[in-house]
């Protein structure tokens, strides 16, 4: 990060203390780091302090142009090689969402075209309201890189989900910023991962065993080749890569839908996602109480994503997988060309050390064109490594042919 220009933006909340460590720790690599602070993010912290640590003046007001040769906040928007807002408070991110600029952050934000990365805080029950969710979810599909609270003891006396990630995580992710390379830059790789809930009512649903580690660690396999990533994201206690710009998603209908719309932009898709094949036909509003006799539930089929994609597909890299218990091999090169793939991952659900929820997996590799490989027991992280090499090594060859 050495000479780089980090802007960061400081909100209204207790973690506003954390950020004067961080910016501290910028300084300490070499970076040039400026701040703008809100009206409340004062009542925290004092300018002073960040005016100390940064060696720079620190920017408050939207009217205040110390530099008639400029306009402030247009200037430090041009200046800024990537902007991180910690904390972000559910009101900036409301503004934000809105597209609103009323104060010296956001309108710098909204004049910006440097990467913005947002760090939120607040209380679990704010973090878990649906305007907040939906604000995140907007801010997302907008290109802002929304870096996941952590789970723990807040300031208000709650535990839970919402404390900001700590000064050495967002040195981390400014420092990857930074310091991507790979085989994959430039490239946009979109991902599904975990399982789908197909609701019966308000309490039950169908899902299935699937625990989505295999797709975060891929997400984080292609983000370490340099890698935009996109990871479309059944429900799961996964906590994704910081980095990755997750979408999450309950049903397989939503899943499809939130694909298919990143299906055009990406250069390489790996549906990793175990999609319920089927859904209840009828479902209820309230509760359906418990009945004297059997209940049988009526199920309709589910829209095929992989097929949908590879009727679609025209320069995309399609990858699927095919976990199965029994005839793996047979069934994954059925699935292989009747889905119009490039690659498919197969692998015996029922073989020790690969089944769902573990931390291995036994994966064979087949591509269109005839390769087979065949790897033993690895991490799924192992796994998620040799298979993004895989697809490199299928692209470099498609390429020479």
């Amino acid at each position: 990060m050495n000479g780089k220009n980090i802007l960061i933006g400081v909100c209204g909340g207790i973690a506003a203390y954390k950020s004067a460590a961080l910016t501290s720790k910028l300084v300490q690599a070499g970076a040039n780091v400026k701040v703008i602070m809100t009206e409340s993010a004062k009542e925290f912290v004092t300018p002073l302090t960040f005016q100390a640590l940064s060696r720079q003046p620190v920017y408050e007001h939207t009217f205040i142009e110390p530099d008639p040769t400029k306009i402030a906040h247009i200037d430090l928007a041009d200046w800024a090689d990537v902007v991180l807002v910690a904390p972000t408070t559910a009101n900036v991110m409301a503004k934000l969402a809105s597209g609103i600029g009323d104060d010296m952050l956001t309108t710098t934000l909204l004049a910006t075209t440097a990467p913005i990365y947002l760090a939120p805080a607040m209380n679990v029950n704010m973090y878990e309201k649906a305007a907040v969710k939906r604000n995140v979810k907007t801010l997302q599909e907008d290109g802002y890189h929304v870096i996941d609270a952590n789970e723990g003891y807040l300031a208000c006396g709650w535990t839970g989900k919402g404390r900001m990630a700590e000064p050495e995580d967002l040195l981390k992710v400014l420092n990857d910023h930074f310091q991507v390379t790979g085989q994959l830059q430039g490239k946009t790789v979109l991902i599904t991962a975990g399982p789908t809930q197909e609701r019966i009512d308000p309490v039950r649903y169908f899902t299935n065993h699937s625990s989505g580690k295999m797709g975060y660690a891929l997400a984080e396999a292609a983000l370490s080749q340099g890698a935009n990533v996109i990871l479309v994201s059944g429900p799961t206690a996964l906590q994704p890569p910081h980095g990755v710009h997750v979408i999450n998603v309950v049903s397989a209908k939503e899943m499809f839908d939130a694909t298919m719309h990143h299906f055009d932009t990406a250069n390489i898709v790996i549906k990793s996602a175990a999609v319920a094949d089927y859904r209840p036909k009828e479902t209820f509003d309230h509760k359906r109480k418990k009945q004297s006799g059997p209940w049988a539930i009526e199920m309709e089929r589910t829209t095929d994503i992989l097929k949908t994609m590879g009727e679609a597909k025209k320069q995309q890299i399609l990858v699927g997988f095919a976990a199965e218990s029994e005839n793996v091999e047979q069934y994954a090169l059925q699935k292989l060309h009747s889905k119009n793939l490039d690659l498919i991952v197969a692998n015996n659900i029922l073989q020790e050390g690969a089944g769902f929820k573990g931390d291995t997996n036994i994966i064979t590799l087949l591509d269109k064109d005839g390769m087979k490989k065949e790897y033993p027991v690895l991490s799924k992280k192992e796994a998620a490594t040799c298979i993004i090499a895989d697809v490199i090594s299928y692209i470099e060859r498609q390429q020479h042919l």
